[in-house]
């Protein structure tokens, strides 16, 4: 099989590489997937998506290595499995991240990607129900929606937030990133607008796409200092895939790690552990994972109309199946977390760091605690936007079907541990206004007789979870440690890039999907030698 472009991995950048490249009928694009083709009721139905920490059908489902920052505890780690790749079980909000964090990139090497450099990408991507603006666009492939609200408690929590001190904000992908309000989703008309959905779906009769689905890359194949081809299991068979111009690796920033170590690109103590002769020394590789650290404060609700799978609930969801079948309306054409904001730990951060999302339901391991998920409750979670704690990716063993070996290493840094207590105080400060007085019990989590600074630091540490937003494993930049230049180029090879989160240099300040998808519309005119965007100068607020 030989093709001119070959892309691994279908998720949030690879989908739209496999669009963007093959809109030239003259070239060829094969387009890897290890998964299956990402189609599903559980997948397009927009209240389905915690379904998918139990049910593994859309969903590799790794588990972490212990992790000393909190109490040695292993951490599910879900990744998307199939096309779509985690855009078909996220929860759907659209957040881009503070205009800083872009500014930063290009600070640290990345040349080309401040936020003059990548708004025009995320424009080009957006097809806004509000209508294109200067932040916003109105005719792109990705529909992005404001999505009505079932959920009595949640014009509550905005008019607490207002009520705490906080402003009110309509908008948090325009000016200013800081505040409370809603979240707007990547939902169009009552279903989950994935990538799929939006780049692949539309554009998967072109005769030059070809997607191989079930397909597990093996390894890349270098000639040289050029990668030339991929090996890749499929139907228990191997075969090899050829590119003539490029090979683009968009398996995420837990796979593309993985697949260079296999291919023998990577440090060479790492390689030797498993066996593997190196062929391209980067000693970059698997390093700098960033995750966003997840600390949930909860209490009991005075209403029974949240999400709960107590009896009431369970009956109230079958009512919801009804609507939702009928109409495309209602609760599960919704996400379950529709509101939240953006502030900061304390006076002095100068760009909110830490993210909150409030939720009309209360869930421990990842929504895997069904006790805890049969209460009425209510709850706010609060992220750390941008930690200082950072992990590793590496092999498990050489064996390309086995899972990759995932340290988190979250709260390894004290100035993390200290955010996330400052942000618990936060929460409760919000949760203690008027506003939701008719809707609030007692504190559950972390319980109102904790307050000192050492036993909220215990309960953080004890119950800290994460976002599922893993990047920088193969970050972009300058240096001994960048595995990709500004041009997405592999260093010190030709014929391979690296197109997905695993390249961003630090973590947005916020959920991690649009910008992946903003990397593979970058990257698409990098490949094809076409011009960038012109850069669109607005200053905006933090």
């Amino acid at each position: 099989m030989d093709f001119d472009y070959v892309v691994i991995g279908a998720g949030s950048a690879g989908a739209v590489l496999a669009n963007r490249l093959s809109e030239d009928p003259n070239v060829s694009v094969a387009l890897i997937e290890a998964g299956g083709d990402g189609k599903g009721m559980l997948v397009d139905v927009p209240g389905a998506f915690g379904a998918h920490a139990m049910v593994k059908t859309y969903n590799w489902g790794f588990t972490s290595e212990p992790c000393p920052g909190t109490d040695g505890r292993a951490h599910f780690c879900p990744r998307g499995k199939g096309v779509g790749g985690s855009s078909a079980i996220n929860g759907m909000i659209y957040i881009r991240g503070a205009a800083s964090d872009y500014d930063h990139w290009a600070q640290l090497g990345a040349r080309g990607w401040s936020y003059a450099d990548v708004l025009p990408y995320f424009r080009r991507a957006e097809s806004n129900s509000r209508g294109g603006d200067a932040f916003h666009g109105g005719e792109g492939p990705l529909g992005v929606s404001d999505v009505a609200n079932d959920y009595s408690a949640v014009e509550a929590f905005v008019a607490a937030g207002i009520e705490a001190g906080y402003p009110r904000n309509p908008d948090f992908n325009g000016a200013a990133t800081e505040g409370v309000g809603h979240y707007q989703f990547t939902i169009k008309d009552g279903k989950r607008a994935s990538v799929r959905a939006a780049y692949i779906d539309p554009i998967a009769h072109r005769p030059n796409l070809t997607i191989l689905t079930g397909g597990h890359v093996a390894m890349i194949n270098l000639e040289g200092r050029r990668a030339v081809s991929v090996d890749m299991i499929r139907d228990g068979a191997h075969a090899e895939v050829r590119a003539r111009r490029e090979i683009i690796l968009s398996a995420g920033a837990f796979g593309t790690p993985q697949i260079l170590l296999l291919s023998g690109i990577g440090p060479a103590d790492v390689l030797a552990e498993h066996g593997i002769a190196q062929r391209h020394d980067l000693p970059g590789v698997g390093r700098n994972l960033v995750e966003h650290p997840d600390v949930g404060v909860g209490f009991s609700s005075l209403r029974s109309d949240g999400f709960s799978l107590a009896p009431m609930g369970v009956l109230r969801l079958l009512g919801d199946l009804a609507r939702y079948t009928a109409t495309r309306t209602g609760r599960l054409a919704q996400s379950l977390a529709p509101a939240g904001g953006f502030i900061r730990s304390e006076n002095h951060v100068d760009v909110p760091d830490l993210q909150l999302h409030f939720v009309p339901t209360l869930y421990d391991d990842y929504g895997r605690n069904v006790r805890m998920l049969a209460q009425h409750a209510l709850s706010c979670h609060v992220y750390l936007a941008r930690p200082q704690s950072r992990g590793s990716v590496t092999l498990a063993s050489a064996d390309p079907l086995a899972a990759p070996r995932i340290q988190l290493n979250m709260l390894d840094r004290p100035e993390d541990v200290r955010a996330l207590v400052h942000g618990v105080r936060h929460v409760r400060r919000i949760m203690a206004q008027p506003a939701l007085a008719r809707f609030i019990g007692a504190e559950l989590l972390p319980g109102a007789e904790l307050t000192s600074d050492a036993e909220l630091e215990a309960f953080v540490r004890a119950t800290c979870q994460h976002a599922y937003h893993p990047v920088g494993t193969a970050r972009m930049g300058q240096g001994d440690m960048a595995v990709v230049d500004e041009s997405l180029k592999v260093r010190g090879l030709e014929g391979l890039r690296i197109a997905d989160a695993s390249i961003m240099p630090a973590i947005v300040s916020g959920n991690t999907n649009a910008a992946s998808i903003m990397i593979g519309e970058k990257c698409a005119d990098l490949v094809r030698g076409l011009p960038a965007l012109p850069r669109v100068e607005i200053e905006p607020a933090a």
